[in-house]
């Protein structure tokens, strides 16, 4: 299972032009119900957003490839009309969970505020008006770029106040995978990762708020260093407290 956002073409891509797309059965969808496949048990292999890694017993990470920003990304950002401070309510978008823990957080440790916090449960209640705000995640968020007095744009907040990069979703298997396959599956990642141009002129993506190539290259970082592990290592540790 992958995730059908934008940033997850360059994994697509490799995939379908690998050896082993013809023994696989990808499936395509938002991050919460990504991380619902996989607990439980309806996929081998997930892109999953990385908060689910504090509820599964075994699991594997099994690529060196992720989803993950150094800094700024613009589509995973609060939009509000007034100050941090000044926010009474938050909505939270529905297709996350990892994003939502990474916004309670730094409303905890960050900013020292306590807003209200309300679950969505579509795209239309995004009520972001006077001091109603809203946390909106992929690529729903392009188009709200710009629109905003405020937009805080979540992994630049914990840059800030950690240093480090940030991790969205990682490759994950919860049960044994043959050796051979994952080496031919991270070789089909790496692949879709070193041609992002070609990757995009073979999808059909349509949102014309955002350039696609600048975005994929310049705002999502793909490979999971040392330094994306140790802020998943910190992220999952502090959000448990």
């Amino acid at each position: 299972a992958a995730i059908s956002f934008l940033n997850s073409i360059p994994f697509i891509y490799g995939l379908e032009n690998s050896n082993i797309y013809s023994d696989i059965i990808l499936s395509l969808d938002y991050p919460s119900r990504v991380a619902a496949s996989l607990l439980n048990n309806e996929v081998d292999i997930a892109l999953a957003p990385i908060v689910v890694l504090n509820e599964l017993k075994d699991y594997k990470i099994v690529s060196e490839f992720c989803i993950g920003a150094e800094s700024s990304v613009n589509s995973v950002c609060l939009y509000s009309h007034v100050p941090i401070e000044k926010i009474k309510t938050i909505s939270l978008d529905y297709q996350s969970r990892t994003s939502v823990e990474l916004l309670k957080l730094l409303l905890r440790e960050y900013w020292n505020v306590n807003p209200l916090l309300i679950k969505s449960l579509s795209n239309e209640n995004f009520d972001i008006c006077d001091d109603k705000a809203a946390l909106v995640i992929g690529d729903r968020s392009f188009v709200l770029n710009g629109q905003y007095n405020y937009v805080y744009d979540l992994p630049e907040i914990w840059n800030l106040m950690t240093g480090l990069p940030f991790v969205f979703a990682c490759w994950v298997a919860t049960k044994k995978i043959p050796d051979k396959f994952l080496i031919d599956f991270n070789d089909a990642l790496k692949y879709g990762v070193n041609n992002i141009s070609k990757s995009l002129e073979k999808k059909s993506y349509e949102n014309n708020y955002v350039n696609h190539e600048d975005y994929l290259k310049n705002k999502i970082s793909y490979n999971l260093n040392l330094s994306k592990k140790k802020a998943m290592q910190l992220f999952l540790k502090r959000i448990k407290i």
